[in-house]
């Protein structure tokens, strides 16, 4: 068994290019930039160099989610890499890595600012202290919930 799984946050690198297939299907295509930190061996530095990631998002989401992207929008990815080979018009073999879409959170709002922060909790109110509860019986299995960290909309596949 193998696990393909791709999980990413960066800035587009230029405007998102939504296209149609001959057969109506819907493919957007974009750039992440995502950086790397390595320490410098001439000067011990910690320094950052960018990596540039081809995404691809299929169907009917594709088209809604290009409206509301553009260069420099900073987005959270989760998807799965995909390699494709091709012969170039020169005769010479062509291949590349990208990471196909499954989700996508916006990071930044439409204006270009930062995401809406989560409310704040009401503040502390005094409540009356509550009564001993007896130990539980049994342990439950531990499970997690997952939260997104804007309140701005999330694109699921």
């Amino acid at each position: 068994m193998s696990i393909n799984k791709v999980v990413i946050t960066g800035n587009l690198t230029r405007d998102p290019e939504l296209r149609e297939t001959p057969s109506g299907f819907q493919v957007l295509s974009f750039g992440v930039a995502v950086n790397d930190r390595r320490r410098n061996p001439q000067t011990q530095q910690w320094e950052d160099y960018a990596n540039f990631v081809d995404c691809t998002m299929f169907g009917n989401r594709a088209a809604s989610v290009s409206r509301f992207l553009s260069k420099g929008s900073k987005v959270a990815i989760e998807g799965k890499l995909r390699w494709s080979q091709w012969q170039a018009q020169d005769g010479s073999k062509r291949s590349k890595l990208e990471v196909v879409v499954d989700e996508l959170e916006f990071m930044t709002s439409r204006d270009g600012g930062q995401a809406a922060p989560r409310m704040q909790a009401a503040p502390a109110q005094s409540y009356a202290p509550a009564p001993a509860a007896a130990p539980p019986r049994s342990i439950r299995p531990f499970t997690t919930t997952t939260f997104r960290s804007s309140l701005l909309p999330s694109i699921n596949y």
